[in-house]
């Protein structure tokens, strides 16, 4: 249990907080898989097996969930889902009533960046109660924390087929702020 402490710390350390209520941070952390690897000298943490994560209004889902810490101390994780049951993530924003929720065949989290990466097959939405407000769509959408911007690429690195970036943007209801 006592080498197990750091990595749960490393995963808590992991999950973003931009998007997330400011209560997220103090909330406890419950990981659910069918298997953890843990090792202490290379600094990762491998969860697999229906791998779901929660932390106050986060959820991340997927069929694997890796983290590392570099020597500097920065977290990095992958969570990977596939074509058919994508990696999930969904967290409440400050403040209002709106969920931001994405999928991917893959979600990559930078500590260093302090980025979300979704990629192949991504989808970024955002939940006003119940109703999607927005929805993004392409091969990569990266989600920058600390300036709260994202970008879509309709094309994947690597590929040669070019792709296109789709968009769903709802105006705000009169009267109401973000």
């Amino acid at each position: 249990m006592k080498k197990l402490l750091p990595a749960l710390l490393l995963l808590g350390a992991l999950l973003p907080q931009a998007w997330a209520e400011k209560a997220d941070r103090s909330k406890p952390m419950n990981v659910d898989a069918d298997l953890l690897r843990y090792d202490d000298v290379q600094q990762t943490t491998v969860f697999t097996g229906k791998v779901v994560v929660t932390k106050g209004s986060i959820t991340l889902r997927g069929a694997k969930l890796e983290v590392r810490q570099d020597p500097e101390g920065y977290q990095y994780g992958t969570v990977t889902g596939t074509a058919a049951e994508p990696a999930f993530f969904r967290q409440k924003r400050d403040g209002v009533d709106e969920f931001i929720e994405g999928q991917s065949e893959t979600l990559v989290y930078n500590g260093k960046a302090d980025t979300v990466r979704f990629e192949k097959n991504a989808v970024l939405r955002r939940y006003r109660g119940n109703t999607v407000a927005d929805e993004v769509s392409g091969a990569v959408i990266v989600y920058e924390n600390l300036t709260d911007k994202f970008s879509v690429d309709g094309t994947a690195a690597g590929s040669a087929v070019k792709g296109r970036v789709r968009a769903t943007l709802t105006p705000k209801p009169e009267g109401k702020t973000p």
